[in-house]
């Protein structure tokens, strides 16, 4: 994939200065201090949106841009490691919050410019106490293992330095002897890691380090006790743990913080940490988060500037955030808190490319090949500026220019993510990284839908009994917690997302045979007058056009204007994925007869129904055959067909006057917008949803 960030400014600039040198205190990719907006407090941000959007990839930007000048961690939560114990580990001494604290500080600790490693001894003794909680029937080798491994971060030196290595050892096959003795594990364990530390560290701070947990809730001012009544509460599951966790998290806090106190760390540690948490939606994340929130909310601060990438806009997790676009934080992010958790969040909404990054992707992936001149615009309409898209469209095109230029081609011809990789259909590639897994073949039936009654004709008609309307809303619900927009009038509300899955609806049968049932389905289910537009729509998605010219020619002296040209713009959004036959049949055959129908080309061939008007008919049959061309969004722009739909529009503005200030105005707007690879507006709504009804 192409790594290089477009439309991602308003985070990384440094001068003037976007939002992460500001929240960290360094200029993105140099060790040169920045001052900080909100010394005092940074806000926890939380980057937001559906899938495709680029936010790991701003993560994995950030982690670049820092690492070597600041301690740096970035975790994955959907990763598998985060999802069970390993082998042999017992699940009440294992949580993916108790891994992910081990994981982050492993990355935190390393050395950057000027200092040293930074040691997390309170983490430490914490996470021993916890892992000996799941001791009671381990061999002395895998304690010894895990026992290593967290010892670790107390080490000062380099991290497999020969100091370092003996140490753990030594602490180690203490805590291996105190563990198989005769005493209690935890105890034991507990005993032999305050005694080690004690022992390897006598500065003041070690000291104060081993003292931390004598402050734990019936301590009783002991630090043993402290920790075996972490441990228990962390076994105990529940409340008792998200306790015990929220301590840990505090306990790394507290190291970290105890790192950059004093002149010397002052002077030699120039930003503030970076702690990245990738789709935060996912355990670990939201306990992180709350623990976080929770101590900042309580007084409990702390240096570190945290990001946390998440589907969806979190509104129920966090209900007080602050909320802004990209664009909003770009120089200051007006933020403050109140009394309330989770309004110590920042939220920031991800926004789609802009035309003008599509074409740069476009030209960097496809350097060595022509391009038309309007697929970068045409992609852009497609993809709606979807990062994810928009890169891997260009690829796909860069595979297979010049003998492939329409989109649609490009989505379902093979793509390669790398040589050594297998190929596939580059539109399967997409809904792999767009949409659930586990709901793609359900949103693939459903994705023609409008609304819940509609999709639930759908589902009776081409999904398993199991799956009923309570499976439809939960689906529904499903869509908006993804962060996909809610739509009037379309079940799946985004427009690429959509016509991804209504390709492989297409796609799914040899003959089309699903395709053609979905859209008989929804034809016999939308039967009232009032719903005749939707009606329309998907007879034209099976090719029957003359209903709809009927429709439209009846309406065109009578109905009001606006809504007229709304439900032209509506019917003609109708799917097109291959050609018809002269009668309108589906069939296999690779010709586009709308361009040839919308420049007149068919018309002595074509035979006008009795007793109308065969110049209005011809007039708005070809103008549906236009529109329905140019805002397909897998085709690219034909210029000769951009100007008969001005000229059609146009002759139509003549034929009524008291409308053809509208019709003249939308002759201009719509070629014009469909040359630019933007949606076709009604003139003076640019609000109106498109729904259709007339």
């Amino acid at each position: 994939m192409h790594t290089q960030l477009h439309g991602r400014g308003a985070l990384f600039d440094a001068d003037p200065a976007g939002l992460a040198p500001r929240l960290v205190g360094l200029a993105p990719g140099h060790h040169r201090a920045h001052p900080v907006e909100h010394p005092e407090e940074p806000p926890f941000v939380v980057l937001t949106g559906a899938r495709g959007l680029g936010k790991s990839a701003v993560l994995g930007a950030l982690r670049d841009a820092y690492q070597g000048h600041t301690p740096v961690a970035l975790i994955d939560c959907s990763a598998r490691q985060f999802t069970e114990p390993p082998a042999g580990r017992s699940p009440e001494s294992w949580s993916p919050s108790a891994l992910a604290l081990l994981v982050i500080a492993e990355q935190l600790a390393e050395p950057v410019t000027g200092a040293g490693r930074i040691a997390f001894p309170r983490l430490m003794s914490g996470l021993v106490a916890v892992a000996a909680g799941g001791w009671g029937d381990a061999d002395s080798e895998r304690i010894r293992r895990e026992v290593e491994r967290i010892l670790l971060l107390n080490e000062r030196g380099g991290r497999f330095g020969s100091f370092a290595g003996r140490w753990a050892a030594k602490v180690a096959a203490k805590v291996v002897a105190a563990a198989t003795g005769g005493n209690a594990f935890v105890s034991g364990a507990v005993e032999a890691t305050l005694e080690s530390v004690a022992e390897g560290f006598t500065g003041h701070r070690q000291q104060k380090a081993s003292q931390w947990y004598r402050s734990y809730p019936n301590a009783g001012g002991s630090s043993q006790r402290g920790l075996i009544l972490l441990s228990q509460h962390f076994r105990d599951g529940g409340g008792s743990r998200e306790h015990a966790e929220r301590y840990l998290v505090r306990a790394l806090l507290a190291d970290l913080t105890e790192a950059y106190t004093g002149f010397m760390a002052k002077m030699q540690r120039l930003g503030r940490p970076l702690v990245l948490l990738d789709n935060a939606q996912s355990s670990p994340g939201p306990e992180l988060t709350a623990a976080v929130l929770r101590d900042r909310a309580d007084g409990i601060g702390d240096r570190v500037a945290f990001v946390a990438a998440r589907r969806g806009e979190g509104r129920e997790e966090l209900p007080n955030a602050t909320r802004r676009k990209l664009a909003e934080v770009a120089r200051r992010t007006e933020w403050a808190p109140d009394s309330a958790p989770s309004s110590r969040a920042l939220l920031v909404a991800l926004s789609p490319l802009s035309a003008d990054d599509t074409l740069h992707i476009v030209g960097a992936l496809c350097s060595d090949t022509a391009v038309p001149s309007h697929l970068p615009a045409a992609a852009h309409r497609l993809t709606g500026g979807n990062p994810l898209g928009v890169v891997l469209l260009a690829e796909s095109a860069a595979q297979h220019l010049p003998g492939v230029t329409s989109l649609g081609d490009l989505l379902t011809a093979e793509f390669r993510p790398a040589e050594d990789r297998r190929g596939l259909p580059a539109h399967q590639a997409l809904l792999d990284r767009l949409v659930p897994a586990e709901y793609l073949e359900e949103l693939t039936v459903l994705a023609a839908a409008h609304d819940h009654d509609s999709a639930c004709a759908l589902a009776a008609a081409l999904l398993p009994d199991t799956f009923g309307p309570a499976d439809v809303r939960a689906l529904q619900t499903l869509l908006a917690e993804e962060g996909l927009p809610v739509v009037p009038g379309q079940f799946v509300g985004d427009p690429f997302v959509r016509a991804l899955l209504l390709l492989r609806l297409h796609l799914r049968d040899a003959d089309h045979a699903s395709w053609r049932r979905a859209h008989q389905t929804l034809i016999d289910h939308y039967t009232r007058p009032e719903r005749a537009p939707y009606r329309l729509h998907h007879e034209l998605a099976l090719g029957n056009t003359e209903s709809a010219v009927a429709r439209l020619r009846d309406d065109f002296t009578t109905a009001d204007p606006r809504a007229w040209l709304r439900t032209l713009r509506f019917i003609a959004s109708a799917p097109y994925f291959h050609a018809h036959d002269a009668e309108g049949r589906d069939f296999s055959g690779r010709g586009n007869r709308r361009a040839a129908v919308a420049l007149g080309t068919t018309d002595a061939g074509y035979a006008v129904p009795r007793d109308v008007d065969a110049v209005l008919h011809l007039r708005v049959r070809r103008l549906l055959h236009a529109v329905w061309e140019l805002t397909d969004p897998l085709v690219l722009p034909d210029p000769k067909v951009c100007d008969r739909l001005r000229f059609e529009l146009e002759q139509l503005s003549n034929l009524r006057p008291a409308a053809g200030a509208l019709l003249w105005r939308a002759s201009r707007d719509w070629p014009a917008a469909a040359l630019a690879g933007r949606p076709l507006e009604g003139p003076d709504d640019p609000e109106d949803d498109g729904r259709g009804e007339a």
